[in-house]
C-alpha cells in the first residue's frame, strides 16, 4: 500500500513525541511511504522550533535534515501538486502546505498518514475524509 506522510509524522522519526512509536513502526513497515517534496521543509523548519525551544538537540535536527530525504520512496516534487493543492485549499478554505498532501494522496489513491488532528477536522465530511488518517490508526 502507498502512504503519504506530512511532516507532522515525519518529525516523529527525530524527536520523541507523542505517536513516535506508531511513527516508527511506519517507517520500518513494508509500506510505499511517499511525500510531496515540501516535506523536507517543513521537517526541517519544525526541527528547528524544536531545537530553539528545547525539545530537540541541534544533533537530532542535523540528523533530520541529513536522512530525511532516504525515508521516502519517492518525494514528489511540488509543482505537479500546486494546481490541485489550490483548488483543495480553496474548497476546503485552509492552508495550502496540508492540502499539497491530500493533492498526492488523491493522486495516487493513497492514504494520508498524519498527527494534525486540525487537518482531519477540516476535512471530516468532505470528499477527502476518507484519505487520512490519524499515525495512531495507521496499519
Amino acid at each position: 500500500m502507498t502512504v503519504v506522510v506530512d511532516a507532522s509524522v515525519a518529525l516523529k522519526w527525530f524527536v520523541a513525541e507523542d505517536d513516535s512509536a506508531a511513527a516508527l513502526d511506519l517507517l520500518g513497515s513494508s509500506e510505499v511511504l511517499i511525500a510531496p517534496d515540501l516535506v523536507v521543509a517543513e521537517v526541517s523548519n519544525a526541527a528547528w522550533k524544536a531545537v530553539r525551544s528545547g525539545l530537540m538537540k541541534p544533533e537530532q535536527q542535523d540528523r533530520a535534515a541529513s536522512r530525511l530525504g532516504f525515508a521516502f520512496d519517492e518525494l514528489v516534487p511540488l509543482a505537479l501538486l500546486a494546481p490541485r493543492a489550490v483548488v483543495i485549499s480553496r474548497l476546503l478554505a485552509h492552508a495550502v502546505y496540508d492540502c499539497f498532501y491530500l493533492a498526492l494522496a488523491e493522486a495516487r489513491s493513497a492514504t494520508l498518514v498524519t498527527a494534525d488532528r486540525r487537518l482531519l477536522l477540516r476535512i471530516a465530511g468532505t470528499q477527502w475524509e476518507g484519505l487520512a488518517q490519524h499515525i495512531r490508526h495507521a496499519h
